[in-house]
Formats: C-alpha cells, structure tokens, sequence
C-alpha cells in the first residue's frame, strides 16, 4: 500500500463526476473561486485602511482618562 498511481486518481475523478455531475462540480468551483477571490480584496482593504502615520494620531493621556471614568452616582440610580 504505498501512495495512490494515476490510475487511481483518475477512477476516484470518474466516481466524483459521477456522483455529483459536471455542473454541479462546476458551481462549486465557481462559488470556491469566489470565495478566495473575496477573501483576497477583503485583505487587501483591510492593509489599506490602516493610516500610515498612526502614532501622530494618539489621544492625549488626560482625554482617555475624562473618557474612560465612570459615573458611580449615575451607575447607582439606574
């Protein structure tokens, strides 16, 4: 049993075709090139909506600590 010949490849293609048709074999390659395809423009946005000058855009350290507290008196009515 060592790996599989041509031959056997090519009989499990026939009951594969066989099986499920050449069209339907189609549409799923069709819908699986898709797929990587909008996998691959998704990356893309992704790397380009990052700013390139993302440090000069840091908030000053007193303004995230005036956002981040808490109203405790507020908290306590509700």
């Amino acid at each position: 049993m060592g790996s599989l010949s041509i031959w056997h490849w090519l009989i499990v293609l026939a009951i594969v075709v066989m099986i499920f048709g050449t069209k339907k074999l189609k549409n799923i390659g069709t819908d699986l090139g898709a797929a990587v395809k909008g996998f691959k423009d998704g990356m893309r946005e992704g790397d380009s909506d990052t700013p390139p000058s993302a440090p000069d855009r840091q908030i000053p350290a007193q303004n995230v600590a005036a956002k981040d507290a808490i109203d405790v008196e507020a908290k306590e009515k509700h």
